[in-house]
């Protein structure tokens, strides 16, 4: 009833104030289909639909996806003026028997209502010019936003509501090649739908073609048709992130110097265990050549001095979980004092190119470390590098190994027999093999005695306390199955023996556990305050997260309350955890983590930073190199106003970093990453 009285409403008004000029979108047909893929591997279609008379426009767009075995679909419908204005627009998301509205729109006179999810319905004066964006917005509603866009004659953004302003830049005309014959299509970098932009490319009659997008996961949309083109409009997407990479770094860096003298500061021993007051560290090359009391060391000539008197220094930060997809993360991490990250999973072709930028050609960012995701056959795998022979498993290692890579990461459909070829291999190059216990091991400690020399996900990670049980038998009851079942000393004992036999390297990603905590209809900020600094753009995937029923929510806190429990008392026997986010809330997800082990796992600060500084150094064999702040080692610093030993909370309190012997300031990096120091 809702839907046919929007359209009964947006045809009065159509008729009301149609133009008595023709246009020609009076009388237009069109339909098509775009591909949808995620880390390269189609997971699902979209369907379009234009039709028009004289009065108006009608777009509907159907999308189903298979994202890891998961079905749902989008459905949207968007009414237009035949001068492209909007009129209404509807986009809800249909999963199983729930259907959850995206954004609704409806513009009555001089009034426009939006309904967003998770907010109050709004309604305000409408602006002359202004379009309805989604973040997820469907391929075929994008062509009818670029339509209104280049209709403005020339304009340099146009307002989008519920919030924000998209700008389109022309990065010049591709040819490609599509049944053997040239395509000329024009591409754009397009800003204000997604965090960081998108690249897209529209053929001559401004028709949208492709898409390449972040928000946090690389998703590409290619029109039917125009798929062979898929590895040039991943290439040109390449591209466009490395240019504005460029543009990130230009703007933040500053003068080089050949020596860098901080002086005055307190610095953190993550080895000795304690604080050396008053120290200057001088830095040449990117590298810490002298650490001593502030009349012990003499400050070169033509050293550029910083005061950091009163300050905290400490190690720069790792996070072992990252999803790097965007090069909006280099000064986001930066900014949040993080200087090594550990990708785990992504596409070639992009994190190569982003480690390269940064350690080949001096880009702003954090050092790379690069795990290879790799996954098994059929629609629950993930990504389209694939090992489902022992022939597969092999090219895989080979390839990964080809492109600098330090791990294999292990996903869930990996079967038995190719998790022990996937191991010997890496095994056989120096490569070491992360991530998931696969869904047919199903058995924590089979995993491991396979060859995996790192684990993913403390609720994977638990499975080694129940030595009888299948993983899919924990679960059967839920995913919460440590709430549900006793921990004994015993369990915990028997565990940590195991563990130490093998050697493994926990990444608990603890953070990401305790914002599944979150009830329904909370924003983020309930559990991880600064995420209100977010970019707009991650409002509807970042700040407000779908959340958990009520006592869903509280079995997930008692489940992961334990779990912390248990990964203490790992800690303390000498198991290596390692701090990781697996991105949860971009910018500030590794303030979170360590706040989350003193809290529940109820180690101390300083404790909880070495699980993000020398013992990751260690686990990935870099602790020659930096983990800690000493005379040799990189300059790899993060420069906090608060003591952070006194008050975990206290790292949050970043105020500038160094690394690859260059010193950023935090506030510029925030805003370079769009993410401000304040949001509506």
């Amino acid at each position: 009833m809702y839907i046919k009285n929007l359209f009964k409403g947006a045809i009065l008004v159509l008729l009301a104030s149609c133009s008595p000029e023709s246009s020609k979108w009076e009388n237009y047909t069109d339909e098509g289909t775009f591909f949808v893929y995620r880390r390269q591997s189609q997971i699902g279609e979209e369907t379009y639909n234009i039709t028009s008379n004289k009065d108006s426009i009608i777009v509907t767009s159907i999308q189903g996806e298979n994202e890891r075995g998961r079905i749902s679909g989008v459905e949207s419908k968007l009414y237009l003026t035949t001068e492209l204005e909007p009129l209404s627009y509807y986009s809800r998301r249909i999963s199983k028997n729930d259907t959850t509205n995206i954004l609704k729109m409806e513009v009555n006179g001089n009034q426009v209502s939006i309904w967003e999810k998770h907010f109050d319905v709004v309604t305000s004066n409408k602006k002359d010019v202004f379009f309805g964006v989604n973040s997820n917005i469907p391929a075929g509603i994008e062509m009818m936003l670029y339509h209104y866009y280049f209709s403005q004659n020339d304009i340099e953004s146009l307002p989008t509501l519920p919030r924000g302003e998209i700008s389109l830049t022309h990065r010049g005309e591709d040819t490609v090649q599509i049944n053997g014959e040239n395509v000329a299509l024009d591409r754009y970098v397009v800003e204000g739908i997604n965090w960081g932009g998108r690249t897209i490319w529209l053929d001559k009659s401004k028709n949208l073609v492709a898409v390449v997008k972040a928000n946090t996961q690389i998703r590409e949309l290619i029109k039917k048709g125009y798929e062979e083109a898929k590895p040039f409009f991943i290439k040109g997407n390449v591209e466009e992130q490395m240019a504005q990479l460029k543009e990130y770094t230009e703007s933040v860096k500053g003068p080089e110097y050949p020596v860098t003298a901080l002086v005055g500061g307190n610095v953190v021993d993550v080895v000795s265990n304690n604080i050396k007051e008053d120290m200057t560290l001088l830095i040449e090359d990117g590298k810490i050549v002298a650490i001593g009391k502030n009349d012990a060391v003499e400050v070169p000539k033509g050293a550029k001095i910083i005061d950091v008197a009163g300050k905290t220094l400490i190690p720069g930060l790792w996070d072992m979980h990252a999803h790097s997809n965007q090069v909006q993360w280099a000064p986001a991490y930066l900014a949040g004092g993080v200087t090594t990250i550990r990708d785990n999973g992504n596409e070639l072709e992009f994190a190569t190119a982003f480690r390269d930028a940064i350690a080949k050609e001096g880009a702003v960012g954090p050092d790379i470390l690069l795990a290879g995701m790799t996954d098994g056959p059929g629609p629950k795998g993930n990504g389209i590098i694939r090992a489902r022979s022992v022939e597969e498993a092999k090219e895989v290692v080979a390839l990964y190994h080809k492109n600098g890579y330090e791990q294999i990461k292990i996903y869930t459909s990996i079967e038995p027999e190719i998790l022990k070829v996937l191991s010997e291999e890496a095994h056989k190059v120096g490569m070491t093999v992360t991530g998931h216990v696969p869904a047919l091991v199903d058995d924590t400690r089979v995993a491991v005695e396979s060859g995996m020399d790192m684990l993913s996900h403390y609720n994977r990670i638990m499975g080694a306390l129940f030595p009888d049980k299948k993983i899919s038998e924990l679960v059967k009851d839920g995913r919460y199955f440590l709430a549900h079942n006793e921990i004994t000393d015993a369990m915990v004992d028997d565990a940590i023996d195991f563990y130490k036999e093998h050697g493994t390297v926990l990444d608990v990603t603890l953070g990401l556990g305790v914002i599944r905590t979150l009830p329904k209809g909370n924003p983020v900020e309930t559990i991880e305050p600064d995420s209100y600094r977010m970019a707009y753009e991650l409002f509807e995937s970042k700040r407000f997260r779908a959340g958990s029923k009520e006592k869903t929510a509280a079995l997930s806190k008692e489940d992961v309350t334990k779990a912390a429990e248990v990964i203490g008392k790992f800690y303390k026997a000498g198991i290596p955890v390692v701090a990781g986010t697996d991105n949860h809330t971009p910018g500030f997800g590794l303030f979170l983590e360590l706040e989350s082990y003193v809290e529940y796992a109820h180690l101390s600060p300083l404790d909880a930073i070495k699980t993000a500084t020398i013992i990751p150094a260690r686990a990935m064999g870099y602790d020659d190199v930096t983990g800690t702040l000493e005379i040799g080692k990189q300059a790899d610093i993060a420069i906090l106003e608060s003591n952070p030993l006194e008050d975990i909370k206290n790292i949050r309190s970043v105020s500038a970093v160094m690394t690859n012997g260059n010193y950023y300031e935090s506030e510029p990096l925030w805003i370079a990453a769009d993410f401000k120091p304040t949001r509506d």
